[in-house]
């Protein structure tokens, strides 16, 4: 298929079932950004601005259909600083650096970073997002009156029973229309979308981040956009993976990396907050139906459309809709089979997912949780590889010769153990290591080879290298003055 055919399915091929997800992607996103904003210390219309002009343009630009992006809470955590310190000027000053930042990590490659994210961590990470979800729904159900709960519950049980019935339209869009009615009709003590905070009355305009032109501005935004632009970059390309993973297709992460920073630079010239993917309201989107292209544009436009033209009726949806379709969209977040796993995959595996999720829960912040998570489980690969390495020796029948067998990888983990295996007291006067089944591969192991070897002559020993394979050899010929034998 050619691109442009390509690009032409991924926006065309699946027109209602995209429309109607985008639509149900939409009251996803309202609670939480709007929750999001506060977290930042922004006006909720900061928010809702943002993420519908990151949702449109980044349609267009980004690498992945099918993918919400908006207002985040990882990157809002990390704006909240900058706007206490010194106000919503400067932050929309760091959202303009934040996306020309992630622009040229992408003509950088650095998505490329994301191979090291293994499976357990990506796990982790859905699984504390998913408690994240379910967790940041528990408010709305403090101090309220039994009416809340009635409404939660049949909300439910229209979201789940209804699509037995009718599959049609996406039954949590069915659940927000219904809430609304039966509260409009029958008025109940019920918080609506309107005591969430004041929403948008106008269109988003352009504007120009009122800061001093200068170096002081530069060093007071440039840490800020940094940590913005590399903690919306990963959630991005998480978030990205897991819906290559749900619908088995693959994806242009360099482009998702560029488009995200173009849309992020938009959002700073029309006054929001940078944003990035969000996972919950992307895995409701494909829960329904959605796709392609057209779902996330439909997710941000329809946005709009709610917040200005149909703004008096969205203020009497009540809160309990949207509880219901986020407790929903948290319990198909999260990966039960993950539960199950932990009593059969191998140990270190759940100990690096159960990290991932702690620290993730513990922190709010998803970006901590996967570097822990990644750190672990480089860890516990170093630790595997460097027990895997073995050493064994023979010696001639008239005790002069003692020929060492090395089989493994020898680096920082292993060249400890790699040394001890020995003798530097051994009679025999001639040594050859024989590392024909064995590796070099950092300067740890070189230099502890080398260091080895001059103790050894040092006694008086004439040692020989054989078998190096040829990057073995480079590295030893570059950084030391072993001279391995042919």
């Amino acid at each position: 298929m050619s691109a442009l055919a390509r690009y032409r399915q991924e926006w065309f091929g699946n027109i209602t079932r995209d429309t109607l997800a985008g639509m149900v992607g939409t009251f996803a996103l309202i609670p939480e950004v709007i929750a999001f904003s506060f977290v930042a210390g922004v006006d909720p219309a900061v928010g809702l601005y943002a993420s519908f002009v990151i949702s449109v343009v980044i349609a267009f630009t980004g690498g992945r259909p099918g993918m919400i992006s908006g207002a985040a809470g990882s990157v809002a955590l990390v704006a909240a600083a900058l706007v206490r310190g010194h106000g919503v000027q400067y932050l929309l000053a760091a959202t303009l650096l934040c996306g020309l930042l992630q622009v040229i990590f992408g003509l950088l490659r650095l998505h490329v970073l994301m191979r090291y994210v293994s499976r357990p961590v990506r796990t982790g990470f859905v699984n504390a997002l998913a408690i994240l979800i379910f967790s940041a729904q528990v408010p709305h159900m403090l101090h309220v009156t039994w009416h809340t709960y009635a409404m939660i519950a049949l909300g439910l049980a229209i979201i789940y029973t209804l699509p037995r019935l009718f599959s049609a339209i996406p039954s949590p869009l069915i659940c927000i229309v219904i809430l609304t009615v039966i509260s409009v009709l029958c008025p109940m003590p019920l918080h609506t979308v309107a005591d969430l905070g004041r929403l948008p009355d106008s269109l988003p305009h352009l504007v120009w981040p009122d800061v001093p032109f200068s170096l002081d501005t530069l060093n007071i935004i440039a840490p800020y956009a940094l940590a913005m632009a590399s903690v919306g970059m990963l959630e991005s390309m998480m978030t990205a993976r897991v819906v290559d993973d749900l619908t088995e297709t693959h994806s242009s992460k360099r482009q998702e990396c560029m488009g995200l920073g173009v849309a992020n630079i938009a959002v700073g010239l029309f006054g929001g907050i940078a944003g990035c993917g969000m996972i919950g309201q992307t895995v409701g989107n494909l829960r329904y139906g959605g796709r392609g292209r057209l779902s996330t544009f439909v997710a941000g436009a329809f946005l709009l459309l709610l917040m200005v033209a149909l703004r008096p009726w969205v203020a009497q949806v009540p809160v309990a809709a949207l509880v219901a379709i986020m407790i929903m969209v948290s319990a198909s977040t999260f990966s039960w089979s993950s539960l199950r796993d932990l009593v059969h995959h191998p140990r270190t595996t759940s100990v690096i997912m159960l990290a991932t999720v702690a620290v993730v829960v513990g922190t709010h912040d998803l970006a901590a949780g996967v570097a822990v998570g990644v750190l672990l489980n480089g860890l516990f690969f170093a630790f595997q590889v460097s027990s895997m390495l073995s050493v064994s020796s023979t010696l001639s029948d008239d005790g002069t010769r003692r020929t060492y067998i090395v089989n493994g990888q020898v680096f920082f983990a292993s060249s400890d153990g790699f040394a001890d295996a020995f003798d530097l007291h051994d009679t025999a006067r001639h040594i050859t290591i024989d590392l024909t089944h064995a590796h070099i591969w950092d300067m740890t192991a070189a230099g502890m080879l080398e260091e080895l070897i001059g103790k050894m002559e040092a006694q008086g020993k004439d040692v020989q290298l054989i078998g190096l394979n040829g990057a073995s050899t480079k590295l030893l010929a570059r950084h030391t003055r072993l001279q391995p034998a042919e």
